[in-house]
């Protein structure tokens, strides 16, 4: 076994997938792939068994036959066979600024996260934020701003790290919904629209699977604020 191998959910609405695969196509690691559906009849961990005990998507085999089926552990597992990537940042302010913006993203923001389902197939013009929304996004205003203002922008740390990985998904979910945000926050939110990588997976987010009715949200649909492709 020569290779990762990793195992992703439906490219549309798969924000965890779209995390583990960053990782590889952002920093060019060779890596096969294979994706399980969300409109099938079985469960994610019935379809890919070769996959155990990985329950849910992403899940990664690495070379050594070992699985992983979370994603801060792919990507601290991922960066720490490949030092030469820089995938955490290599000053070491930035870099434990980005591991703890990591952790953050990865046990936090779940008003956001269960509000806004990722789509990358529609946007929305009238979504409304409740309460609970809304604090997320002034959390998130706030240690982005801080970042940033650190960094000097385009990404949280300098250059593009796990960090930035780990908050596309949010980044989408703030455009895809319309939700209000800083300035600041906003730039960053434009730059991951932007983003070679992010683009790629949205192209395959169009055209990979049937819509999901479990997805679809009744506010009035727009169109997609960022790049086409």
């Amino acid at each position: 076994m020569s290779e990762y191998h990793l195992v992703l959910g439906d490219p549309a609405y798969s924000s965890w997938s779209l995390r583990g695969w960053l990782l590889f196509h952002r920093w060019d690691i060779p890596c096969s792939t294979a994706f399980v559906s969300f409109s099938d009849d079985r469960s994610v961990a019935e379809q890919m068994p070769d996959m155990a005990p990985a329950k849910t998507v992403p899940a990664l085999r690495l070379p050594d036959g070992a699985i992983l089926g979370d994603s801060l552990a792919i990507a601290e597992e991922v960066a720490a066979r490949h030092p030469d990537h820089a995938m955490w940042p290599t000053d070491p302010a930035f870099r434990a600024r980005a591991r703890d913006l990591t952790a953050e993203m990865h046990a936090g923001f779940m008003a956001l996260r269960n509000a806004c389902p990722m789509n990358l197939r529609c946007a929305y013009g009238d979504f409304t934020a409740d309460d609970a929304v809304e604090r997320d996004l002034a959390r998130l205003d706030v240690i982005w701003t801080h970042a940033l203002n650190q960094s000097g922008g385009p990404w949280l740390c300098g250059d593009y790290s796990i960090a930035d990985a780990f908050y596309a998904p949010v980044a989408a979910r703030i455009a895809g919904y319309g939700l209000a945000i800083s300035f600041e926050a906003a730039d960053y939110v434009a730059a991951h629209l932007a983003d070679r990588s992010f683009l790629v997976w949205r192209q395959m987010g169009l055209t990979q699977g049937p819509d999901l009715k479990r997805y679809a949200m009744d506010n009035r649909q727009v169109p997609w604020p960022g790049p086409a492709g």
